[in-house]
């Protein structure tokens, strides 16, 4: 077999594959016994034809046609080892030549990933937010805690804002009751503004028994966009009584025997939840940084492919609909130019982002185990809401076991590269990366260590 590579581009190669016949004889007995198979000859029994006579009954052109196609997945995987090619996504392939007893050219167009230089890690310095959690954060999160235990009772006051009512609505459109827009018994509280536009205002001020009429714009339902009568009647006023913070509420509300514990218990927890926030602050901006100093070029056909993919997604949602989308866009305020541009810059942003870290990944070389890929896995099929047990079915039916290890070996190889960066917060202070981005391989040997320890 002989081989030749083209360049069509940075990202771009063209592979001419020339397969004499000589080096078809497993091909041609597949072919042979393929055909002999599904007819029958007088004389033989299925499968045991011999050759010519299958040539003289059918032609030579079903064989060669079973030959091609049987040789050139094989033959093109070969041609890309070959020639050390690391093509992106499908070729495209074109037979050019079928000479019988001679030869089989074709050729296979095909995206390649790009030469991407890695940056020194260790010359990356970085500034993310500090990390504070001061008594008003501890104590809005036990506010919201109370709030949680809160029981809404009756009063006569006016309504103002956090306080909440019993309400029905009539909306009317030319005197036409509209019932969607329409409802009874209702619990709102004031100040959410959530529900029309022009309640909270028109609630303000108002007692059990009292109406009120104002006009709104409908934003949803038949009659969106389309100026409604709504008239709105109280039926009851409530206020929200929230419990005393004191031990007797800690006991009921967590597992703590004091107040003063509970507030030290989600002092820490704010802080762990800020911490998250920072190693994923410093992950984000280390990025940033690596990419800002590596240029590549990005294959035009996976830019296009992901565009493609994003648009068919919206347009699933729309029934496939193009005036459907062109609504939906007129009133997020924006144009199909837009979208379509918005689409791409995306569309480029996590191409370029992929394969810079499948780069890092082939420079840090990190290894993932069983278990990693296990818990990634597990973690996915939560997210998505999903039996661990069905969600491993889809995967392997759609062969994405391994986009999944390729996302676990690109997170670990990031991690070990962020580790030796510079990091520090905005008010100065230094932060050790390794704090959360430590050497997650010797942990797990830590691990297994402790662990064959407690088996002896």
């Amino acid at each position: 077999m002989k081989t030749s590579v083209d360049k069509l581009g940075e990202t771009r190669v063209k592979l001419s594959v020339s397969v004499p016949f000589d080096e078809l004889g497993r091909e041609m007995d597949q072919a042979y016994t393929a055909i002999a198979q599904q007819v029958s000859i007088p004389g033989f029994r299925r499968g045991k034809a011999p050759h010519k006579l299958i040539d003289a009954r059918f032609g030579r052109g079903p064989i060669l046609e079973q030959v091609v196609n049987d040789m050139l997945p094989v033959r093109y995987e070969q041609a890309i080892t070959e020639n050390e090619l690391n093509p992106i996504g499908q070729p495209e392939i074109e037979v050019t030549k079928i000479e019988d007893n001679d030869v089989v050219e074709f050729t296979a167009e095909v995206d390649v990933r790009p030469e991407i230089e890695v940056p020194d890690f260790s010359a990356i310095s970085v500034t993310v937010p500090a990390i504070s959690v001061d008594d008003e954060a501890v104590d809005s999160a036990l506010e919201e805690l109370r709030g949680r235990f809160g029981e809404l009772k009756d009063t006569d006051a006016a309504l103002e804002d956090g306080q909440f009512a019993v309400i029905n609505i009539t909306a009317e459109v030319e005197g036409e009751k509209i019932d969607d827009a329409s409802t009874d018994g209702l619990t709102y509280k004031v100040g959410a503004d959530d529900l029309i536009e022009g309640l909270d205002a028109a609630l303000t001020g108002l007692k059990t028994g009292d109406t009120a009429e104002f006009t709104a714009t409908l934003q949803r339902g038949e009659h969106k966009g389309e100026e409604a009568a709504i008239k709105v009647e109280v039926t009851q006023t409530k206020e929200r009584v929230l419990p005393e913070l004191d031990d007797d509420f800690a006991q009921l509300a967590s597992e703590f025997d004091t107040v003063e514990e509970l507030r030290e218990s989600t002092k820490g927890r704010l802080e762990e939840s800020l911490k998250a926030q920072q190693a994923a602050s410093i992950r984000d901006e280390v990025l940033k940084a690596a990419l800002e100093q590596t240029e590549f070029a990005l294959p035009e056909s996976i830019v296009e492919e992901q565009v493609h993919n994003r648009l068919h997604q919206v347009l699933g949602h729309m029934a496939h609909e193009e005036n459907a989308l062109a609504q939906f866009l007129e009133a997020q305020g924006t144009t199909r130019e837009d979208f379509d541009k918005e689409s791409r810059d995306l569309a480029e942003e996590s191409v370029r982002t992929q394969l810079f870290l499948d780069a890092v990944a082939e420079s840090e070389q990190p290894e993932v185990s069983q278990q990693e890929l296990t818990d990634h896995i597990l973690f996915t099929a939560q997210s998505y809401g999903m039996d661990p047990n069905q969600f491993v079915a889809q995967l392997q039916q759609s062969g994405q076991i391994a986009n999944l290890f390729a996302d676990v070996r690109r997170g670990k190889a990031l991690a070990a590269a962020i580790a030796r960066t510079t990091v520090q917060d905005d008010q100065g202070a230094s932060i050790d990366p390794n704090e959360f981005f430590g050497d997650v391989d010797e942990d797990a040997d830590q691990a297994d260590l402790a662990e064959e320890t407690n088996e002896d």
